[in-house]
């Protein structure tokens, strides 16, 4: 059985991580890391209180958390591709500027 309170903590801690990362750094690659960390923490907290409770529930919204994520890297990482090839640069600023 897992330590809950150790678990919990844990995944509060990637959530921070990851939320420090998407707040600091202004690279849409490094923005995408941080949020798949706070996904993965919550993926993890999801999982501690199903396991915690005796529930099947919360680990079957894992792999819908998952399938978000990876849909999410997909449309994202071409995004980001299609703004390099028009504008050979990919700065967060820089992209909300764009007009047109």
């Amino acid at each position: 059985m897992m330590n809950i309170d150790l678990t919990l903590t844990l995944s509060a801690l990637i959530f921070c991580i990851g939320a420090m990362g998407v707040i600091m750094r202004r690279d849409p690659l490094v923005m995408f890391i941080s949020i798949e960390m706070m996904f993965n923490a919550a993926n993890l907290a999801l999982v501690a209180l199903s396991d915690y409770f005796g529930k099947i529930e919360g680990q079957t919204v894992v792999f819908l958390v998952i399938a978000v994520a990876a849909a999410e890297v997909a449309v994202g990482l071409a995004i980001i591709i299609a703004i390099f090839r028009t504008e050979k640069d990919v700065d967060v600023d820089g992209i909300s500027n764009l007009h047109g």
